[in-house]
């Protein structure tokens, strides 16, 4: 691998994902920015570079266009049209299908034959469209998932149980939005099953909190940003180190036929496995709610 990586989409999320490249060990050689605004990309890509002389990864930043992307290794989108306080994710469905069906094939002119990261929401469906446009393997077409929602899950179970957040082994799983649920069945700290440590109510009051914070951060700043980027940090050195991780990111369901977000083995070749975890009767039926959320969604975008 060159660890060339390319980020199509320069504003907060994809800023906020290289800067925590840059402020962080990485395996990333190469970044190149690419955005409709050729200038914002090109200011982005000098501001970062202003930081590699205190940073502790050195890397290559430069701006570029859609002709870069034949030799990349990983491709992280997170173009498309923002999320409005108010506004579901959903109701971002047709606006970005149409913005991924044009970027996908530019892309793919190129001889692009890695792996797509995808971010942009309604993060599953977009990630399903991804596929489906680009025509490579389910396994080379990864969406963030419920990776951010489950760190704030173990974040908020860590506070009520005063523990450090990466002893807490906890998963969001489903759709990355209104339909998401905690997988209560098999979370534990310390080997210690979290239902024997909390209550219905507590869990309940967590779960809520995890599915729901992002609309309190849009509320109160416009828009969430921070945490996704350090998750899309975690997920590209996981695949350039080919560390074989278990991460809720949203990976193909061949049972369901979509995109969702679920326990999977990352590594260099992408989703090595989705995990056959056995749930209980009360999360299959949430489960199977947020798969008919995501088949709806599809067929309402359509695939063409």
């Amino acid at each position: 691998m060159a660890n060339k990586v390319m980020i199509v989409g320069t504003g907060n999320v994809g800023m906020s994902y290289g800067y925590a490249l840059v402020h962080q060990r990485t395996s990333v050689n190469e970044l190149v920015l690419v955005d409709i605004n050729v200038d914002d990309a090109e200011g982005e890509a000098i501001d970062l570079r202003d930081a590699l002389a205190v940073s502790p990864s050195y890397l290559k930043i430069r701006s570029g266009s859609y002709a870069d992307a034949g030799d990349c290794d990983l491709i992280v989108i997170t173009a498309g049209v923002p999320q409005k306080p108010g506004e579901s994710r959903m109701d971002l469905l047709k606006k970005n299908a149409a913005i991924f069906k044009d970027m996908i094939g530019q892309i793919m002119a190129t001889g692009f034959n890695g792996i797509f990261l995808v971010a942009s929401n309604p993060m599953d469906v977009m990630t399903y469209l991804t596929w489906r446009y680009s025509g490579l393997p389910a396994a080379h077409v990864i969406g963030s998932g419920t990776v951010l929602d489950s760190s704030r899950l173990r974040y908020r179970l860590s506070q009520r149980l005063r523990v450090h957040p990466k002893n807490v082994h906890a998963y969001q799983v489903g759709e990355h939005g209104d339909t998401e649920f905690a997988l209560w069945s098999c979370a534990n700290v310390g080997c210690q099953p979290i239902r024997t440590l909390l209550g219905e109510q507590d869990l309940t009051e967590i779960e809520d909190y995890a599915r729901n914070e992002a609309y309190d951060i849009i509320k109160k700043k416009g828009a969430t940003y921070y945490g996704i980027g350090s998750c899309l940090a975690m997920i590209t050195n996981c695949i350039l180190n080919d560390e074989c991780r278990i991460l809720s990111v949203s990976n193909y369901d061949e049972m369901s036929g979509t995109y969702n977000g679920f326990p999977a083995i990352v590594g260099a070749d992408g989703i090595v496995r989705r995990l056959g975890i056995k749930i209980d009767a009360k999360e299959q039926e949430k489960l199977d709610r947020s798969i008919k959320t995501l088949r709806e969604a599809i067929a309402e975008v359509g695939e063409n």
